[in-house]
């Protein structure tokens, strides 16, 4: 686990003292869904109805915009190969660098998001199944997104293609995360989605570091 927890504290030290990563993402957020209330008027219904959508789709985007940096950097400096052969195997590494582009690129974002719910006239039931909704199917967001960084690092301006690999997969989490949040606003219960959004994300924690590393290991050949 030393190797592991090293490799992740390196990646996300670097993004504090980068600093853009963290600054992009967040603000995007902010100002992709503050604009909404600018385009469909301030009638506090509507907000609220649009609310979960509105805060998924900006998050789901905000994650996009950083994922080409997840192994673009060590790639170009050549210290991607020496993590490939390393005392650390390929799939925790990927997992490493995974879990470092969460906790610096999407934990900020879910942190700021119940200041933007309420900005919503979302309801506190709302807000909360929004918050745990985040937490457990953003992950989801990350392990894909790896998967597609490590199937374009080896290619310049590979971000459109990027995100074109990893839109269509989102569409499950996407839904499942809204209809968590409508649930929870309807007084319904908002269990299954969130086990549903919790087997998407074991799913993808057994799948994707394994298809990235995959990718990794023939993008430095």
């Amino acid at each position: 686990m030393k190797p592991f927890l090293t490799l992740v504290q390196r990646d996300i030290q670097l993004a504090i003292r980068q600093g853009s990563a963290l600054t992009l993402t967040l603000s995007f957020f902010v100002i992709a869904v503050t604009l909404f209330p600018l385009g469909v008027g301030p009638e506090l219904n509507i907000l609220a109805r649009i609310g979960p959508g509105v805060l998924w789709v900006g998050a789901l985007l905000s994650c996009m915009l950083t994922l080409d940096r997840i192994f673009q950097a060590d790639f170009e400096d050549g210290s991607l190969e020496q993590l490939l052969i390393g005392p650390l195997p390929a799939l925790f590494m990927v997992l490493a660098k995974i879990l470092a582009h969460w906790v610096t690129s999407v934990l900020p974002l879910i942190l700021i998001t119940p200041i933007l719910a309420i900005s919503l006239n979302m309801p506190i039931d709302g807000v909360v199944a929004m918050v745990g909704a985040l937490l457990v199917g953003t992950p989801v967001l990350s392990l894909i997104g790896g998967v597609g960084a490590a199937l374009t690092v080896a290619m310049r301006r590979g971000g459109v293609l990027l995100s074109i690999l990893v839109l269509p997969l989102y569409i499950p989490v996407l839904i499942f995360g809204v209809a968590a949040v409508e649930a929870a606003i309807a007084l319904l219960p908002v269990a299954p989605h969130i086990m549903l959004l919790g087997g998407l994300a074991l799913g993808a924690l057994v799948i994707c570091p394994v298809a990235a590393a995959a990718a990794l290991r023939l993008a430095t050949e």
